[in-house]
């Protein structure tokens, strides 16, 4: 055994990684043999007590978007709800970026007792953000985001993957994991390609020969039904642990053994729910899973869309308490059960029980596309040989087709539809009198489609407000459009300006006016000047004279009336 230094601890010697993962697995996690896989939007905290008190022993959060996390303070809030018996908890992240991914990763640090990274989503979304299985070829950016955990971190680092079709490569690949710092790998043996309808089975001999080459726990992941499936995987398999999906969802006591009437587990989940909100979304989804069998059989269509129509707690409980009501006498043995389920195929058990979901194989799958489409292209051809005046005709085969309803989603008119119209057009006719627009409650304006302003007195939205107050010189509140009062603004202000220019006028005239009267005063000076000096030589006045004449007619000038100006 070699020993490896802790970059957050300088001269503290721990244990290489598969060393630390057994421990890990041991010490921190108690030895689980039973996980609840993550999954969206049905791993939030009230699942998670439920299928812990039904024998979960390690349970994961919802695949969490690590960019997501970090910006956003109300989603990480939701995002680690957890309590004292929510523990060992794993919290699971989608990244493509080691250092974001090491951000959001200390955020949640103080809440998990591991970080796991999910490697195995096959999702388009997942192909669109480029997360999950679709970075599974790209091994520098998974080395270097699972060693960066691998360092920095305080917790452990898990890995979630699916498999390549060739075993060897699968090999290599959970190697190339487990070097770069891994501590507890979950292979789901499924690859990317294997997802909805053409599923199919998980491969236990993949999942095997990774057991076999590293060192680290190895957990299985696929074709977990019930617990004999659990035991089978184990012996065959060699793994630490075995994790359920879709075997939990339709029954939480998949680890017990037990399959309990749907209502039972129904009812202690929505008391968790209560003790612990989380979205309606939620509820709904896990309890038409619970549900999943009584709610195809024909008697039960109108609780279906009940429960399809509820919108909390209290409704969904009416409806599980109206489906107890009506089996829990065939439970009890007070009623016969026919075992007829109107659904197409044989169930193990009576539909009112809590048990797991059969798909189709790929091939029967593919099989039925083909019928389907062969079925269409006969009653298209029948449409155009008979038009619209009969309903149904028989094939070869003597089975009866009918043509869609005039008025239904499915019919000619829709098929140039996209997929986003026919879903609100199926909304509208389920709920006719209900309003899917974006905008609730909000009225049309009067002149165009576009809504209202709520405060607007006029009943216009914002443009058009804008053009009649400009035609009609008028102000609106709501909107706050001020044209009228801009406009009286810029009178007053023309109006202040143009008395101005008046009074600089007038300033203008009264200056010329001084001025002329001052030359007009010394003109007369001077021809009474003229007028002494003639006077001196013709009639020999004395020097003495001549000064008198000449102080009393500067006095006049000096004392003659100035006009006052009104500035």
């Amino acid at each position: 055994m070699f020993e490896m230094l802790n970059a957050k601890q300088p001269g503290v010697f721990v244990l290489p990684s598969c060393e630390m993962g057994m421990q890990f697995w041991k010490e921190a996690l108690g030895s689980p043999c039973y996980l609840v896989a993550p999954m969206v939007d049905a791993s939030e905290l009230a699942w998670r007590l439920l299928s812990r008190r039904h024998g979960a022993h390690v349970c994961y959060t919802p695949m969490l978007h690590s960019s997501v996390f970090i910006r956003d303070p109300k989603y990480r809030k939701e995002a680690l709800v957890s309590c004292v018996e929510d523990r060992p908890l794993i919290v699971q992240f989608c990244a493509n970026d080691a250092r974001v991914l090491l951000e959001a990763a200390l955020l949640a640090e103080p809440h998990c007792d591991a970080i796991d990274i999910n490697l195995g989503c096959p999702q388009a979304i997942a192909r669109r953000g480029h997360y999950g299985a679709f970075l599974q070829d790209d091994w520098p950016l998974l080395t270097d985001m699972v060693s960066t955990l691998h360092q920095a971190l305080s917790v452990p680092v898990t890995c979630k993957i699916r498999v390549y079709e060739d075993i060897e490569h699968t090999v290599a690949y959970a190697r190339m994991l487990e070097a770069a710092g891994c501590q507890m790998l979950t292979v789901h043996g499924r690859t990317k390609e294997q997802k909805g309808p053409l599923t199919g089975l998980a491969s236990w001999e993949h999942i095997k020969a990774i057991r076999e080459s590293v060192s680290i726990p190895v957990i299985a992941n696929g074709n977990i039904q019930c617990l004999e499936d659990v035991k089978r995987c184990l012996a065959e398999t060699g793994v630490q642990g075995v994790m359920s999906a879709e075997g939990n969802l339709y029954n939480p006591s998949i680890f017990e053994g037990h399959n309990p009437p749907a209502w039972e587990v129904a009812l202690e989940y929505l008391d968790l729910a209560e003790k612990y909100p989380c979205p309606t979304s939620y509820v709904r989804g896990h309890l038409f899973k619970l549900f999943q069998h009584c709610l195809c059989l024909p008697e039960n269509f109108e609780l279906r869309a009940e429960l399809a129509t509820g919108s909390d707690l209290s409704d969904f409980r009416s409806t599980v308490l109206q489906l107890r009501d009506c089996y829990l006498p065939y439970h009890e043995g007070t009623k016969t059960w026919t075992g007829d389920t109107g659904i197409g195929y044989n169930l193990i058990h009576p539909p009112w029980i809590c048990q797991p979901y059969v798909r189709i194989t790929p091939e029967e799958h593919l099989k039925k596309l083909v019928e389907k489409q062969n079925r269409n292209a006969d009653v298209n051809q029948f449409e155009e040989e008979s038009g619209s005046g009969e309903a149904e005709k028989e094939n070869q085969d003597g089975i009866t087709m009918k043509r869609p309803r005039e008025g239904s989603v499915e019919s000619t008119d829709s098929k140039n539809m996209s997929k986003r119209k026919m879903k609100k057009l199926r909304k509208l006719q389920h709920n006719p009198n209900k309003n899917f627009h974006g905008r609730r409650g909000v009225d049309k304006c009067v002149d165009c489609p576009n809504p209202v302003g709520s405060k607007c007195d006029l009943r216009l939205c914002k443009a058009c407000c804008r053009i009649k107050c400009y035609l009609e010189n008028r102000d609106c509140a709501g909107h706050r459009i001020l044209i009228k009062t801009r406009r009286e603004k810029a009178c007053e202000q023309r109006k202040a300006e143009s008395q101005s220019d008046i009074t600089r006028g007038h300033q203008t005239v009264q200056c010329e006016h001084i001025a002329n009267k001052g030359n007009q005063n010394i003109r007369l000076d001077k021809t009474k000047w003229e007028h002494a000096v003639q006077a001196e030589h013709a009639s020999a006045v004395s020097q003495e004279q001549y000064c008198q004449l000449h102080t009393e007619q500067k006095m006049t000038i000096e004392n003659d009336d100035v006009p006052i100006l009104n500035v």
